[in-house]
């Protein structure tokens, strides 16, 4: 893991293992409001009980959040998780009926807390797109 590697997966990894232990007891209306939430872009989720769904919603953060933590893991393959699970995040937030304006991007006020999960994907291309090897220059 590269020393520049280390600020970006304390935060999100902290942020993201939180979350999951937050989670971890979630009561019935809770996981049933962020699995309506989720079927708005895997409708596969919708078929789960809502208390099961919210189990692997709180496993699934623990075990990212905990990837991110691990130095031994490599910074290209949480980064790759975390693409997924940010970017899931970011389709919520575009699919979720109220959580946009007219324009369908710029969050209203409920859609803040979703839409603010961009930095998340930002930090997740950072890893992946750093390579180990000689860094080729961009030319613009």
């Amino acid at each position: 893991m590269k020393l520049s590697h280390i600020p970006l997966r304390l935060t999100t990894g902290g942020f993201i293992l939180n979350s999951g232990i937050g989670k971890m007891n979630l009561d019935k209306d809770s996981a049933a409001y962020l699995q309506g939430m989720a079927g708005n872009i895997l409708p596969q989720v919708k078929d789960m009980e809502p208390e099961q769904f919210g189990k692997y919603v709180s496993y699934g953060e623990l075990a990212l959040g905990g990837a991110l933590l691990a130095p031994f893991i490599p910074s290209r393959l949480v980064g790759l998780g975390l693409a997924a699970f940010s970017g899931t995040l970011i389709g919520m937030y575009l699919k979720t009926p109220g959580m946009t304006q007219d324009d369908n991007i710029r969050p209203t006020t409920e859609g803040t807390g979703l839409a603010k999960d961009i930095w998340m994907f930002g930090i997740a291309l950072a890893l992946i797109l750093d390579s180990k090897g000689k860094q080729k220059a961009l030319k613009v």
